[in-house]
């Protein structure tokens, strides 16, 4: 049995780490075709896409970053070791718009604020999947949205149209400034 497998089996709500269970019905212009959810934090979904390998994926449609999407770990075990790490998803997936300092505070103030309850669901996690915390997260969560080809994400017609991309097989960079996109 998978760790992922093994993860679904657990009879617990993960809420508590951003890392809420739901049904398949997300549905924001960013959602990747072939996206599989493993869990919701509001309006982030954390999946796995089809032809991405095991890799796992943060999809915000309200992302700070120049991405919706983007690669949190390249596999479910790395996923898990992160959140271990991290105390929750939430400051992996931040990671994408941090330097280390904001990161490392942002990391500082999860683990001042961690409920009994999350203490819990982590030390469930760590002993039912065998997994240990992640060493370096920062790191590794910077290094692997570096290095990934996000020309692997397929998109269907709302997010082009969301953006503003007439022609779809040309796929600009987007920056965001505050609530508005630059192509």
């Amino acid at each position: 049995m998978t760790s992922y497998e093994k993860f679904t089996a657990l009879d617990a709500d993960f809420a508590p780490l951003s890392l809420e269970r739901c049904a398949d019905e997300y549905c924001c212009f960013c959602r990747p075709v072939g996206a599989c959810p493993i869990g919701f934090e509001g309006v982030i979904m954390y999946c796995f896409i089809d032809g991405c390998s095991e890799a796992v994926f943060a999809c915000n449609p309200e992302s700070c970053a120049e991405k919706f999407v983007y690669p949190l770990a390249a596999s479910f075990d790395d996923f898990i070791a992160l959140v271990l790490a991290c105390g929750g998803v939430n400051p992996a997936e931040q990671a994408v718009w941090m330097d280390k300092s904001q990161f490392e505070q942002h990391l500082r103030e999860e683990r001042e604020a961690q409920t009994a309850e999350q203490q819990r669901l982590l030390a469930l996690l760590q002993a039912e999947l065998g997994i240990a915390p992640m060493e370096s997260p920062f790191e590794y969560v910077k290094a692997l949205q570096a290095e990934f080809d996000y020309g692997k994400i397929e998109f269907g017609d709302e997010y082009y149209d969301v953006l503003g991309l007439r022609d779809k097989k040309k796929r600009p960079s987007v920056k965001r400034v505050g609530a508005f996109h630059f192509f």
